[in-house]
């Protein structure tokens, strides 16, 4: 098999490139996210002026929020919505999960895929890119149970047994997303969850499907060349 002009040994293992940072500097939109986290959490931060910098508040307020979920933590209707806004503004894919999973555990998983399908279908593009780096977080088992909704138990907290219909939605509105935005962080973002199969998709939106394929291989973007090559033969 020929990658990139080179051949490669039958059955080398090819790893995916590291999605990239993003085009545009989301820290102080996240800081602010964080912040309004700390605050509605109640969470035991020292204001950023007292930290020293705003890297090491950032550590302590991630710390404090870990702590917070491992020993206990009740999540208002206000911090569900903050916790959103902080995992969308996230700039990283990986940290971001830190406030996905408290949302998971309190409110369901079609509560916040909701809101992250809300994000993707209305948001600028820096939230409609941060909404799929945590989508990927968004099927999660539910393992933190020291961690609930204030109102649980309420009817508004109730799980649907199927949540097959936003995550069907979420494909389809990706999918059009990736066709029609040429944001380079949308598409890089959307690119790693969208399957590339004509059968995950109605057949009205097959060509959609061939048109993503080949806006992808032909984008100017290594990673997204990179990426659509692994989906396509998966």
């Amino acid at each position: 098999m020929a990658v990139n002009g080179t051949e490669m040994p039958a059955g080398a293992v090819q790893g995916f490139m590291a999605l990239p940072e993003r085009t545009e500097d989301g820290e102080q939109p996240f800081l602010r996210c964080l912040a309004d986290v700390v605050r509605v959490l109640g969470l035991d931060v020292a204001p950023e002026s007292d930290a020293g910098d705003r890297r090491t508040w950032e550590h302590r307020a991630r710390a404090a929020l870990r702590e917070a979920c491992h020993q206990g933590l009740i999540v208002s209707e206000a911090s569900f919505d903050a916790l959103m806004k902080a995992a969308v503004h996230d700039p990283n894919p990986s940290f971001n999960r830190q406030f996905v999973e408290p949302a998971l555990n309190a409110f369901g998983h079609w509560r916040v895929q909701s809101a992250l399908l809300d994000y993707l279908r209305t948001g600028a593009d820096q939230e409609r890119a941060g909404a799929a780096r945590a989508w990927y977080w968004s099927a999660l088992p539910l393992r933190l149970s020291q961690v609930r909704a204030e109102s649980q138990g309420t009817e508004s907290q109730a799980e649907p047994d199927d949540r097959s219909v936003v995550v069907r939605e979420w494909y389809d509105t990706a999918l059009r997303e990736f066709v029609s935005n040429e944001d380079l962080d949308v598409r890089r973002c959307i690119l790693p969850g969208l399957p590339l199969r004509q059968s995950a998709f109605p057949p009205e939106l097959h060509d959609l499907v061939e048109a993503a394929v080949a806006i992808a291989r032909s984008h100017p973007d290594e990673y997204i060349r990179h990426r659509v090559e692994h989906q396509v033969r998966d």
